[in-house]
């Protein structure tokens, strides 16, 4: 179980900021499991989704610097809520999936040229002698927008991804799980962008888009 508490470079749990970050979540909970609950919750909505602004340099990449910008993609989420998690002592371990997103925006859609996101990421925490799966990608007011019910976690159940937003329609279908790490897969990471999402290497994804904003509109 130790490898899934020690600090990695992407997982820089001892550095300031994430003890920081996991030290003000965590509060005064009494036990693990409620400061796993507590630490999810502040990873969800503190670390803004941003699908646009994904700089691919090992540093981008590491959860100090996720914190300290409090925006990321699914993955950086994912980093950031596995790195506090092991910050307050529990262990835990970063998991990836391929999904198909049905509730994505148009110009998302226009830019990858798919709803297929491959290595989709989530966080899996150890707690009260097994592993939960926890996904804090999309914030409780991109949510909102999207009219889409926040995902909830109670530190016993598995919180995935909705399959039907509020209305029933279709949000996410899980295609295919790629597994378990202890740390950061960084150079699969690079070359899957590479092969699926080139735009991202030639100014596309360059940040300028508004996520939030452009849920906003299209879900009036």
């Amino acid at each position: 179980m130790d490898e899934y508490l020690k600090p990695t470079f992407f997982l820089d749990c001892e550095s300031e900021e994430v003890r920081a970050f996991a030290g003000k979540a965590a509060g005064n909970a009494a036990d693990a499991r409620q400061k796993a609950i507590n630490l999810y919750y502040a990873v969800r909505d503190e670390v803004r989704y941003d699908p646009y602004d994904i700089e691919f340099t090992p540093e981008a990449f590491r959860a100090s610097t996720i914190i300290r910008r409090r925006y990321g993609y699914c993955v950086a989420k994912a980093i950031a809520l596995c790195a506090v998690a092991r910050a307050c002592s529990i262990p835990a371990r970063l998991g990836f999936a391929d999904v198909k997103n049905h509730l994505t925006t148009e110009r998302l859609k226009r830019m990858i040229k798919t709803d297929t996101f491959f290595y989709h990421g989530f966080t899996e925490m150890f707690i009260e002698g097994k592993w939960v799966k926890a996904t804090p990608t999309f914030n409780i007011s991109l949510c909102k927008r999207f009219g889409v019910k926040a995902l909830d976690f109670d530190g016993v159940n598995d919180a995935l991804l909705h399959p039907f937003d509020s209305h029933g329609q279709k949000h996410m279908e899980y295609i295919r799980y790629h597994g378990t790490f202890s740390d950061l897969p960084y150079d699969l990471i690079h070359e899957m962008f590479r092969r699926f999402y080139p735009m991202y290497f030639e100014g596309m994804g360059d940040g300028n888009g508004d996520f939030d904003k452009e849920a906003e509109i299209e879900n009036r």
